[in-house]
């Protein structure tokens, strides 16, 4: 998670994770769209597909980015936004 407050105006933070398949990104974005939905936060927009190998559920303040592995070696938007501070890191 990069936090993008100082940097832009877009989003205070940017979630970035990786499936290894469709199935599983997708499974990424429900649980994730699920566990907020319960918390009352609902999702203002969605772009991308699994099948394409990146999904982007927008949360207003939040953006989830979820790639596939290739996606996100070749978008790297941790380099991208490289004057982010990382929140956290989990692998």
């Amino acid at each position: 998670m990069l936090d993008i407050r100082e940097l832009s105006v877009i989003a205070d933070y940017f979630v970035i994770c990786t499936g290894s398949n469709p199935r599983q990104i997708q499974a990424i974005a429900s649980a994730i769209d699920d566990k907020l939905a319960e918390m009352g936060i609902h999702v203002r927009g969605r772009e991308g597909n699994a099948d394409g190998g990146w999904l982007l559920l927008d949360y207003g303040d939040v953006i989830v980015h979820i790639f596939g592995q290739m996606e996100r070696e070749f978008y790297r938007l941790e380099r991208l936004w490289s004057d982010a501070p990382t929140v956290v890191y989990l692998q």
